[in-house]
């Protein structure tokens, strides 16, 4: 009976080690503003840089840009690429600002098992800075997803209006 044990504890372990269950290496993108990391803590705040180029998270309902909704453009705050449109935000109650869909062709999807299983993580189509995670918990009469964003990574400029 030991035996048989031990052997079914040796096979677990064997299998969990396998080739299969290494992480794939893949290549790294590059992207079209690219800075070290000193030229990044030179531009960015501190919070910013742990957001953006550490893929850190602002805790929930810290930032003034979860309750925005202006008429506007949200623009990474590294690099100054439009990625979400004002129209496009909503109320998830999840203390991020939250939209349902980014500006065509401005965000990158990755995963990231940060936190033991994948989430689709959000990135910065020009500077590859983390911006956050997508959830297929969104609304349903749009897209069913929720991009939710860390608002330190983020800068809003309100639309104009013409007078």
């Amino acid at each position: 009976m030991t035996r048989s044990i031990l052997l079914c504890l040796v096979a677990v372990v064997i299998s969990c080690t396998g080739t299969a269950q290494k992480k794939v290496e893949k290549e790294k993108k590059t992207y079209a503003v690219s800075k070290t990391n000193a030229e990044w803590k030179e531009i960015l705040t501190p919070e910013q840089y742990y957001i953006l180029r550490q893929a850190g998270t602002e805790s929930p309902y810290s930032s003034p840009l979860n309750k925005t909704y202006a008429s506007g453009t949200f623009y990474c705050a590294a690099c100054n690429t439009p990625l979400y449109e004002s129209k496009h935000k909503f109320d998830s109650g999840t203390g991020w600002p939250s939209f349902d869909r980014a500006v065509k062709g401005n965000v990158d999807q990755d995963v990231d098992y940060k936190i033991g299983y994948a989430r689709v993580e959000l990135l910065c189509g020009t500077c590859g800075g983390h911006l956050g995670h997508a959830f297929n918990d969104g609304p349903r009469d749009t897209t069913g997803w929720r991009h939710c964003i860390n608002g330190d990574a983020l800068v809003f400029e309100s639309k104009k209006t013409d007078k």
